[in-house]
């Protein structure tokens, strides 16, 4: 996505580059990353989407094939990640490794960057991975259909979080994210995102955005300790650390509610 200098700035061309770049559905549109991450803020919105597709799956998987409720989860999160490209896979790896290595925080900014992949960062995405099966498990064993949708959405206001909190480094498409997001954006963000969060899942709705909330800031603050700057790869933690975070607050807030 290189950026032309004749380019006119398009919010639907936005919005659909932004739907290009994290999904894999064949929209076909493309803009320069500045112009997409204009409306960053609108991200949740649009993973609003992929989630109603997944609850979809889910209730296919339930009610049409009559699956259990652990096949049932384990496939729809197999679906989210396969519409999503397997996008924030390689980030939760590269930035377990980076924090997992000793060293200063040059050192462990190159190995996060680094093509490789150590146990700690496969292990931490079969952590994640698995904890986030057996979260959808647990609230479809509360028919809680709606937390499908709402981790899926909330993901993404965990990265808006992150890149709030959080020092761009100076190169790759991650600092872009970061650059466009700022306290008025990200406001309008999380009140139209929990009041989306409340009619669809009442107050287990909002719990579940808090949940996400609290993720993006812990990993800002690891990304901070450990590297100085985020990139990429830590939104990519972000995101997937904030359906799962999601999915526990969710989990805790059916079983008290």
């Amino acid at each position: 996505m290189e950026n032309n200098e004749h380019e006119r700035f398009s919010p639907i061309k936005s919005l659909l580059g932004l739907l290009s770049f994290s999904t894999i559905i064949p929209v076909k549109q493309y803009t320069s990353i500045e112009y997409m991450t204009r409306l960053v803020w609108c991200w949740p919105l649009i993973h609003l989407v992929v989630g109603i597709l997944a609850a979809v799956c889910g209730i296919v998987c339930a009610d049409v094939l009559h699956l259990n409720p652990f096949f049932t989860a384990a496939l729809i999160y197999a679906f989210l990640m396969l519409i999503t490209g397997y996008n924030h896979l390689d980030g939760v790896m590269d930035m377990a490794d980076g924090v997992m290595v000793h060293g200063d925080p040059q050192r462990k900014i190159s190995v996060m960057k680094d093509s490789s992949v150590g146990a700690g960062g496969v292990a931490t995405l079969f952590l994640v991975a698995i904890l986030t099966i057996a979260g959808l498990y647990n609230v479809l064993d509360y028919e809680c259909i709606a937390a499908i949708i709402i981790c899926e959405m909330v993901s993404k206001s965990s990265i808006l979080t992150t890149a709030l909190l959080s020092t761009p480094s100076d190169q790759g498409i991650g600092c872009y994210f970061i650059y466009s997001t700022n306290i008025l954006n990200y406001i309008l963000s999380t009140v139209i995102v929990a009041v989306i969060a409340y009619l669809v899942g009442n107050l287990v709705g909002v719990i579940g955005l808090a949940g996400a909330i609290v993720a993006g800031a812990l990993i800002a603050f690891i990304a901070k300790r450990n590297f100085v700057i985020a990139n990429g790869d830590v939104l990519g933690m972000s995101n997937e650390v904030g359906r799962l975070m999601a999915l526990l607050f969710m989990s805790v807030a059916l079983f008290f509610l």
